[in-house]
């Protein structure tokens, strides 16, 4: 799924290209990613609003749109946005240009928004779990976003340790879970973990305040890496121009099992946790 450094790209891909121009009409060959309303609801309230800006809050895209209109995105599992051209039929968008955009992983088009300058936006979906809903701004943020914790990029020192503080569960549950820090996800909290030495299954509220310090310095320094090389791509993420991130060639210990540690050449181990997989090095990660 992409987290934040993949999402924060495709915001700022969005932000470069597409505000102030209109939508004109949408296109939806799968409504069941529409949410809070029929496909029909949907294409009447975006058809020929004007965005106003693009931003991000965790793993949300939030297009803001005249009118006080919100449109919120959530890639899921394979979900992603591309800027292109596509020949839109009944049951499929075909692509108009070639290079990357004829490529496989960037082939599930679900639902094209037609701009005003001629260019469409498309997303595409292998999987079709993502999520898209419009209405009201202020009902949107309520209902989707009011939950979330704070952003990994901004959250302080105190608000950290107080989140460790008042958790039960280990500390690779509590950096995945969206309503206590927002945007992390399995790639970059293997990441930190790796980088603040600090074992997966570790008890949250035993991490001890030199120790939260150490997650909150690789949370920030691998999170604003990743962002800089536009995310990763192990799977189906791909950036507005349909290109991959590249992040995933300077991963520290996701999807390195069986590979050597960086720091001590131990063979990396992975485990489960709360039904997601743990990576780590034995060695430089003591339980």
């Amino acid at each position: 799924m992409p987290e934040l450094p993949e999402v924060e790209s495709v915001v700022r891909g969005l932000r470069r290209e597409i505000v102030s121009r209109k939508i004109k009409t949408v296109w939806i060959g799968a409504p069941k990613l529409i949410k809070g309303g029929t496909a029909d609801d949907f294409s009447r309230l975006i058809k020929n609003r004007k965005i106003i800006s693009v931003d991000r809050r965790a793993k949300n895209i939030l297009i803001r749109l005249d009118g006080g209109l919100l449109l919120l995105i959530h890639l899921k599992m394979t979900g992603h946005l591309l800027l292109s051209r596509w020949k839109l039929e009944k049951s499929a968008a075909v692509p108009l240009e070639d290079g990357v955009f004829s490529e496989k992983v960037n082939g599930y088009i679900r639902i094209v928004f037609t701009l005003d300058d001629g260019r469409m936006l498309g997303f595409s979906d292998l999987r079709k779990f993502g999520k898209l809903r419009i209405g009201p701004e202020e009902k949107i943020i309520t209902e989707e976003i009011a939950g979330i914790g704070p952003e990994a990029t901004e959250i302080t020192e105190k608000e950290l340790k107080n989140i460790f503080k008042d958790s039960r569960r280990n500390i690779k549950q509590t950096l995945l879970d969206q309503s206590k820090i927002a945007g992390i996800g399995n790639i970059y909290s293997d990441d930190i973990l790796w980088k603040a030495k600090i074992h997966p299954l570790r008890k949250a509220n035993s991490i001890k305040d030199k120790e939260a310090r150490a997650i909150l310095s690789a949370t920030k320094e691998i999170l604003a890496l990743a962002v800089s090389l536009g995310g990763t791509s192990v799977s189906d993420y791909r950036n507005v121009y349909g290109r991959p991130g590249k992040y995933g060639d300077r991963r520290l210990v996701y999807g390195r099992d069986k590979k050597p540690c960086f720091r001590c050449k131990t063979v990396i181990e992975k485990l489960k946790t709360g039904g997601r997989t743990a990576r780590f090095c034995p060695k430089c990660q003591v339980l």
